[in-house]
């Protein structure tokens, strides 16, 4: 492949083109535009860059940031993790109240077992009565 030269890829991004839209049953010319293939390279890339400005600043001032996975609001994550916490709280509150009907139904049936305190081992006292 040959190489381009500089000034040839320069000159051929200035050349002027005439773009025309004619009217088709009068042939008359309803616009002209003069462009370079540098003009229309620049105008692309600026309406890109609009739209992509256009498009970030439409996700970040409306709610539709809510939308982008990851996205936490600190008020919303606080939110979270106090009803987490209170969800758990609640069901230990829950499994302690079971243990204690179970155990008061146990009773009732008579199937409750006394607890001998007799056979508790205590430890020796280090102070005597000498």
């Amino acid at each position: 492949m040959a190489k381009l030269d500089e000034s040839s890829t320069l000159k051929r991004l200035r050349n002027r083109y005439r773009l025309v839209v004619m009217n088709d049953d009068t042939y008359e010319e309803v616009v002209t535009f003069k462009l370079s293939r540098l003009s229309v390279y620049v105008g692309l890339c600026t309406i890109f860059v609009v739209l992509v400005g256009l498009t970030v600043a439409l996700i970040v001032f409306t709610p539709l940031k809510y939308y982008i996975p990851g996205y936490d609001d600190l008020r919303v994550g606080r939110e979270y993790r106090q009803l987490k916490y209170r969800a758990d709280a609640l069901e230990k509150q829950v499994q302690y109240q079971e243990g204690y009907i179970e155990n008061v139904r146990k009773v009732l049936r008579g199937d409750a077992a006394a607890l001998d305190t007799v056979q508790l081992q205590m430890p020796p006292d280090d102070i005597s009565d000498d």
